[in-house]
């Protein structure tokens, strides 16, 4: 297999496991509610794919890195729903 092969399974991966994510931000933000969300699962998690964009950082994986960053994001999101709707 070659690098581009891999890192496509890498991207492909990435976006499945970062885009599981987005029924809970659309959720929350449709419903105003963030009743049933574990802050601490969120603020957990938000540290791991921190630490795991600094691990893709460090290899120079782009799908490391990407998706890390963007399921950072939406973590805030969600951390920031979670707290603002309290």
């Amino acid at each position: 297999m070659t690098e581009l092969q891999i890192e496509i399974i890498g991207l492909t991966a990435a976006c499945l496991t970062t885009g599981s994510f987005l029924p809970q931000v659309y959720k929350i933000w449709k419903y105003k509610s963030s009743d049933g969300v574990s802050l601490s699962m969120y603020f957990f998690m938000l540290t791991g794919v921190i630490l795991w964009f600094t691990y893709g950082m460090l290899i120079r994986s782009i799908s490391v890195m990407l998706a890390n960053l963007i399921a950072a994001i939406l973590q805030i999101i969600i951390i920031y729903y979670k707290l603002k709707l309290k």
